[in-house]
């Protein structure tokens, strides 16, 4: 943890934040999770490797910048109001837990009413970016939305929302492909599925963190679900993931280069798997964090199959 800051349940109290906003913001800040910014780079990942994916000839193969700042902007506004959501509908699971419990509404540093409008807000953010782009990809954006809004659920009826996450994290495979060339097409298709394993991979990591609280609050997730074969269980995930981002190289028909560069975030993917400690939750949560580095690492790769000549 950076120096000088300290974790008050699971918020990070003496960062930036705390030292740059005024207190009056402080608990809307941590509603958002802008402190941990991890979430919104787990978002904006699919959306960035399918607009770079999708460039074409006018931009010589590399990603329209735009569209790369305009789902920058997006990430870190709809993670935030997912997190506003997600709290205010767990927010009596999270004041049974000691974890939680000091988060903003159980806290009582944000109502319920300040949450909701604090959430319209950050959706109307949300939504002057989607309304940047064309007609299509407006509309593929706004079929996420009952994706969005079911996800908090999920963890009440099966063992698996880390599946669900997957298909509303992964989602901008569709929005950001749509949003250059206007249609959709097998190769976002697989690479929306391969993000949908790695999401899968990711938060069952994360999962692990937390399966103590889960069992008290009585709340599911794919640790619980796997427990000791967690480990095969990741491998299989990674396996797929990469395996359907090469088939989305393939049919998106980019440089040869693209597929040998794919050892690099392979290679950090079967790191994580190889070496992570499911029992303890200082690892799940760095072997988590480190996927923005699987994130880089396969922007690279995408990015040299586009451009590279020939």
């Amino acid at each position: 943890m950076t120096k000088g800051v300290q974790l008050v349940g699971d918020m990070p109290v003496g960062g930036w934040v705390d030292r740059v906003l005024p207190e009056r913001l402080l608990p809307y800040a941590r509603l958002m999770r802008l402190d941990r910014p991890i979430g919104w780079w787990l978002l904006l990942w699919p959306t960035w490797w399918s607009t770079a994916l999708a460039a074409d000839a006018t931009t010589a193969g590399w990603p329209n910048p735009l569209l790369l700042v305009l789902f920058l902007i997006g990430a870190v506004a709809m993670r935030g109001a997912g997190c506003t959501y997600n709290d205010i509908v767990d927010r009596e699971f999270d004041a049974r837990v000691a974890r939680t419990a000091q988060r903003p509404i159980p806290s009582g540093a944000v109502s319920v009413t300040q949450a909701k409008v604090f959430l319209v807000l950050q959706g109307l953010v949300g939504l002057a970016v989607l309304l940047s782009l064309n007609g299509f990809a407006i509309v593929v954006g706004l079929l996420s939305l009952p994706l969005v809004f079911a996800y908090p659920f999920m963890k009440r009826v099966t063992y698996w929302p880390q599946a669900w996450l997957g298909l509303t994290f992964t989602y901008g495979a569709l929005v950001g492909w749509a949003a250059v060339r206007g249609d959709l097409d097998w190769a976002p298709l697989a690479l929306y599925a391969g993000g949908l394993f790695w999401t899968l991979h990711y938060d069952t990591i994360y999962a692990h963190q937390d399966k103590e609280d889960d069992l008290i609050v009585g709340v599911k997730s794919s640790a619980l679900a796997l427990g000791r074969r967690t480990r095969p269980a990741l491998l299989l995930f990674v396996t797929a993931f990469m395996g359907l981002t090469a088939l989305a190289g393939l049919l998106a028909e980019v440089h040869w280069v693209f597929f040998p560069m794919l050892a690099l975030p392979a290679g950090h993917l079967f790191w994580q798997v190889l070496t992570v400690d499911i029992d303890d939750g200082a690892d799940c949560l760095a072997k988590f964090k480190s996927n923005r580095m699987t994130g880089w690492l396969l922007f690279a790769a995408i990015i040299a199959g586009t451009a590279s000549p020939g």
